[in-house]
């Protein structure tokens, strides 16, 4: 198999990630212990072994361009890994474009707050031009759909249907057997201005191939996580726990601490006299005394005093103190290096 390229977009603003993002580009953040950029690159463990894999990761202005970089290198000096950058927002296809000179043989496109099970290493065969991973869900209209004829052949992408009746949902995820074929088409779907509101989306860029006679299928996954949201990366963080991340998987309940399972606790946090769990993640360096945490995510050296958190997601280094570990459970949102006392 050629070298396979495998496109990371990652320059939008993340602002329903707020206030999160304002500090830290969204990839960058917590879940289940690792960052969403570490569980995003373990997707990746299947490619079939021997290939040659390059990175492409297209990032934004604010944070992106300085920080992606730095953790690449960082945790993943062996990776070969380029960085684009996306200096106006104008859409998926008008990034993809900017990272044109490295879009050609077989490529992988998987957005950032996009994290699914499957294997990859079916695409050391794979005979289509192109494969969408679709999953089936109850209500289709936030995201875009796969039309599918009885052959098996998508016939056309629908960016959120008005219609219910499509409930095949793209997740995300894109194969392409020869990218320079999605650089023709973003080509002729910009000089034909098939954009929504100034941003050129990639299921039009998509259409324009199908149109052109492209044969793509659908790989359906049973497992479709999202980070793009705090309510969306709780429940993530929940899934991710209860499915082999967790550190503490028995109840535990000693020197004043108790542990109700499924809980990630870093083992330089520092836990005095407190209730951790369940569907509890905390970070490096953390500090949480006389306080009750549950489902919520404790970002590294984040500090929880006397207080009861549920559904709450804190930031690095941020500090909350409450006034009693016993109050009914209080649901915050706090960026990094913030202080709230309660």
């Amino acid at each position: 198999m050629p070298t396979l390229k495998i496109i990371v977009p990652t320059a939008g603003w993340g602002t329903r990630m707020r206030p999160q993002t304002w500090s830290k580009a969204k990839p960058l953040v917590s879940v289940a212990g690792k960052t969403a950029l570490d569980h995003l690159l373990d997707t990746f463990k299947t490619i079939p072994a021997g290939t040659d894999v390059e990175y492409v990761f297209i990032v934004g202005p604010y944070l992106g361009e300085n920080q992606l970089p730095a953790f690449m290198q960082e945790n993943y000096p062996g990776l070969k890994v380029h960085f684009v950058l996306q200096a106006v927002m104008r859409g998926q296809s008008d990034a993809l474009y900017l990272a044109r000179r490295y879009l050609d043989g077989p490529m992988l496109i998987v957005f950032s707050d996009t994290l699914i099970q499957t294997d990859f290493s079916f695409l050391a065969h794979e005979k289509a031009d192109g494969v969408a991973w679709v999953k089936s869900v109850s209500d289709p209209r936030r995201f875009g759909v796969a039309e599918v004829n009885k052959e098996g052949r998508v016939t056309r992408l629908i960016e959120k249907p008005e219609s219910m009746e499509n409930k095949l949902v793209v997740v995300g995820c894109y194969y392409f057997r020869e990218g320079a074929d999605l650089v023709k088409a973003i080509k002729e779907q910009v000089r034909r201005d098939h954009s929504r509101k100034g941003e050129f989306f990639l299921t039009d860029a998509i259409n324009v191939m199908l149109a052109g006679g492209a044969f793509m299928r659908t790989q359906p996954v049973a497992v479709w996580l999202d980070t793009g949201t705090i309510e969306a990366t709780l429940e993530t963080n929940r899934y991710l726990l209860d499915h082999g991340l967790a550190n503490k998987t028995k109840k535990e309940s000693q020197a004043g601490i108790e542990i109700i399972p499924p809980v990630f606790i870093h083992a330089s946090a520092e836990i005095v006299e407190a209730v951790i769990g369940p569907y509890a993640s905390i970070g490096a360096g953390c500090k949480v005394r006389a306080s009750r945490i549950q489902d919520s995510i404790l970002e590294d050296e984040a500090e929880v005093t006397t207080a009861a958190l549920k559904g709450s997601f804190i930031g690095r280094r941020a500090r909350v103190q409450g006034r009693s570990a016993v109050d009914p459970p209080l649901t915050l949102n706090i960026g990094d290096d913030s202080s709230v006392e309660l």
